[in-house]
């Protein structure tokens, strides 16, 4: 089962990734700031991290880059999932090494697609 960790500060986000994600078969980890999701992406070795951008402890942007740059993380994809929606974020996105970049309000289906699509995961 692959294993994927989600990170926001937003209890309602997390349930419904957790929700959406536990659906189509993936085992779910979270954590709700920066410092813990890259602790939990150390420790967890997830196949994949969906991350906020505003959070406390560490911004999605800064955790990102953190994923990247060490060697125990840094071939992790990752998703930022976020309110920020300008072509300088999405470009920041790109520059700290995420592989998508998903805006709020989000739809569960296309953020599970972009997911199976990162991982290679055929649809149920």
């Amino acid at each position: 089962m692959q294993k994927v960790l989600i990170v926001d500060d937003e209890h309602n986000i997390r349930n419904i990734l957790d929700f959406s994600l536990n659906a189509e078969g993936f085992e779910v980890i979270s954590a709700t700031n920066g410092e813990d999701a890259f602790n939990s992406a150390v420790k967890e070795q997830p196949d994949l991290v969906i991350l906020d951008v505003m959070m406390p402890q560490g911004d999605g942007f800064e955790t990102c880059r953190r994923i990247k740059q060490d060697n125990r993380t840094a071939n992790i994809p990752v998703i930022l999932l976020t309110a920020r929606t300008t072509r300088e974020d999405r470009e920041r996105g790109q520059e700290v090494g995420a592989e998508g970049y998903i805006t709020k309000p989000f739809s569960p289906g296309r953020l599970i697609e972009s997911v199976q699509s990162l991982l290679g995961v055929k649809r149920k």
